[in-house]
């Protein structure tokens, strides 16, 4: 069976500090107090954030102050008994908190009667050394899941963060084997239920969330556009959507970098904020899996471009969305029930759930 679970996502700047502290050294002590079941540090290539408003941006540059998104899992009780910490730790940024299922690998018939034909994403957590025979583990799982039939899939390696009880931080002079990477993937309820079992196999009892998502948009072919979704659910909590572009280093719009472009054109337009996200390894579509190589003498690295707003606003960004992504990319949209943003004096939105809207 698989158990409700939470995911909780902090976007904040690098020099960002609580207290006397940088915050992401609080925010990870805090979970090496609490220990949920996974938490990883990544820091992104480039975005902007808020400042004082809403709507007020700073371009974060790509030799500064660089934006770092941290994700915990756990189950619910868990990550809701963190709460209270993590909201007096940010003081500038982003929290979010997302539904998840922590599945039992072995329930793949439980996981594709509940998921159905709809869209599902497969986040897996595990070490940057680990093994899989002779292959690096997130090597052997990617291949997995595209044998399997799965959409995508994009591994993103980790500064800091929680695996198996844990805490593991990369250092300066150090192998840092056990820094945890995280592995995320997109496919259909059945295609992610008969991949769980061979997960199983490969990498025992790894942290695992499946998360219902939809996609958009696939090597610029328009499957369906993200699903309308009220302001507010009935006790008036704000509901909020998240887009998610998957390409490669190398995709293009127009002869320019895709996600170049696409963090240019939303902060032009005024969009609340956007992170792009290197990733080590990956693929979409039909596209073999790629990334860094040694004596590479040109990187392929998949990225990921992250945009989180209000549904209304959501409706304007998708469109700059859907115009860049004319050739590549893997678009998903995914609901997030609960949003805080907070910065110089300013506060919006909490952190309780909104009800399920879709």
């Amino acid at each position: 069976m698989s158990r409700d679970g939470l995911k909780l996502t902090v976007y904040f700047g690098e020099r960002e500090r609580a207290g006397g502290a940088l915050l992401c050294d609080a925010l990870h002590g805090l979970y090496e107090r609490h220990a949920p079941a996974a938490a990883i540090l990544m820091r992104g290539v480039e975005g902007f954030g808020l400042r004082h408003t809403l709507h007020a941006q700073r371009l974060l540059t790509l030799s500064e102050d660089l934006p770092l998104v941290s994700v915990a899992v756990d189950e619910r009780p868990a990550i809701e008994a963190m709460l209270p910490e993590v909201t007096a730790l940010v003081g500038k940024g982003l929290v979010t908190l997302e539904r998840a299922r922590l599945p039992d690998p072995g329930d793949g018939e439980g996981v594709a009667a509940a998921a159905g034909p709809e869209a599902t994403k497969l986040t897996v957590f595990c070490g940057r050394t680990e093994r899989a025979g002779r292959r690096p583990a997130y090597e052997a799982v990617v291949g997995l899941l595209r044998a399997h039939g799965l959409a995508g899939a994009t591994v993103m390696l980790g500064l800091d963060g929680m695996l198996r009880g844990r805490r593991e931080r990369a250092r300066f002079f150090s192998r840092n084997g056990d820094v945890p990477l995280t592995i995320v993937s997109v496919g259909d309820g059945e295609a992610v239920a008969s991949a769980l079992p061979a997960l199983e196999r490969l990498l025992g009892r790894a942290p695992t969330t499946l998360e219902r998502v939809r996609v958009c948009k696939r090597e610029g072919v328009l499957l369906a556009e993200p699903p309308s979704v009220a302001a507010e659910d009935e006790l008036g909590l704000g509901t909020w959507q998240k887009l998610t572009v998957y390409a490669g280093e190398q995709a293009r719009h127009e002869g320019h970098s895709l996600s170049s472009q696409l963090v240019r054109r939303l902060r032009e337009e005024g969009a609340a904020g956007a992170t792009s996200l290197r990733g080590i390894w990956g693929y979409s579509g039909d596209h073999r899996p790629h990334g860094d190589r040694l004596f590479s003498l040109r990187r392929h690295v998949p990225l990921a471009t992250v945009i989180v707003d209000r549904p209304e606003a959501m409706r304007r960004w998708w469109r700059v969305v859907d115009e860049l992504t004319d050739e590549a990319g893997l678009v998903t949209s995914e609901l997030v029930p609960a949003l805080r943003a907070v910065g110089d004096g300013y506060e919006r939105g909490g952190l309780r759930l909104a009800r399920r809207l879709r």
